[in-house]
């Protein structure tokens, strides 16, 4: 209704004006009879409102259709009254959608050739780190850590694009089923012992209930504890020995903590931790921080159905806490 009007408020406000104008024409000629004058006028807008009251009736679907808005796309081939502005907004709906379903198409498929280039290029390059890796044992040392130290750097920098492209068909990439948490841990402090060595920062495992298994994707989650742990250990360094990993229930929930107790986050940065590219002050201070690796721990911690949450004090540390639902905490079913 609020369409229909605002689409014809010109008009009545023209005719409107024109009953005035011969009401005007009436008296200044020296007619004194109003009556005849009212009637006229009178007659003038009753047939005026008959003929917006019959255009609305005969267009109702029409103007809701352009009020109510669309649930599906699909919804642009709702067809109303064959009059020929509703039968021109269809024909213009329906190029539309073709026009944006070939452009949707063309971006998809870009985007497709992209994560399939990105994924080899990875794997391309991780051939020629592993052989530099293999050239580095035979170095004396200290030639010989400092060169797999640059190639793990470059290790994790390559997984992390691998993970970044994956994000976009996350759901397709996910296998859910149950995971030890405590052997995922394991897996992911064998996998970076030299990085544990080379900052003097141990990892303590307290498992407060052996066997807690959750329901999860074991490949994510090996990326998102990594991440963490890698973290942890970063903003440790020179701070702190070490850094705990706590698994335990609570609530019926499976709950796994990284706490380190290094530099902390400063309040600033808090609310925009998971952002995408933000490396805050600490990240401006270690040098090595993308501000990726959190960005995507938490959109797969989200796409999983898990919890992440972290608390932190400035000097005194920082604790991440991944959190499993009564659902997917299998042990407690």
């Amino acid at each position: 209704m609020k369409l229909f009007m605002k689409e014809h408020f010109l008009l009545i406000v023209v005719q409107l004006i024109q009953f005035s104008v011969m009401f005007s024409i009436y008296w200044l000629d020296g007619y004194r009879s109003i009556r005849p004058g009212l009637y006229s006028v009178f007659l003038g807008i009753f047939f005026l409102v008959c003929y917006l009251f019959y255009y609305f009736n005969s267009r109702r679907n029409f103007y809701k259709r352009l009020t109510k808005p669309l649930e599906a796309l699909d919804d642009s081939f709702q067809k109303t009254e064959q009059t020929p502005i509703s039968e021109a907004l269809d024909s213009l709906l329906k190029d539309q959608y073709k026009l944006y379903q070939h452009q949707i198409k063309t971006l998809e498929n870009q985007q497709l050739q992209h994560n399939k280039f990105m994924n080899q290029w990875v794997h391309q390059m991780k051939t020629p780190l592993s052989v530099i890796e293999l050239t580095a044992q035979t170095l004396d040392e200290p030639d010989s850590s400092n060169i797999r130290e640059e190639t793990e750097k470059m290790k994790n920098g390559l997984n992390t694009v691998l993970y970044m492209a994956r994000l976009r068909s996350i759901e397709q990439d996910f296998s859910i089923k149950p995971v030890v948490l405590s052997k995922i841990v394991n897996e992911v402090n064998g996998e970076n012992k030299r990085f544990f060595i080379r900052n003097q920062v141990y990892p303590k495992l307290e498992v407060e209930k052996v066997g807690i298994t959750v329901e999860s994707d074991e490949k994510w989650l090996f990326f998102i504890l990594s991440q963490l742990i890698n973290n942890a250990v970063k903003y440790s360094s020179g701070q702190s020995s070490s850094i705990v990993i706590s698994i335990f229930e609570q609530a019926g929930e499976a709950v796994l903590e990284v706490t380190d107790f290094g530099v902390g986050i400063p309040d600033t940065d808090k609310r925009r931790v998971f952002s995408p590219f933000f490396t805050g002050e600490n990240g401006r201070e270690f040098r090595e921080s993308t501000g990726v690796g959190l960005y995507l721990v938490k959109e797969a911690v989200d796409h999983l159905g898990h919890v992440i949450e972290f608390d932190s004090e400035i000097g005194e540390g920082t604790t991440f806490r991944l959190v499993f639902s009564q659902t997917q905490n299998l042990t407690s079913l």
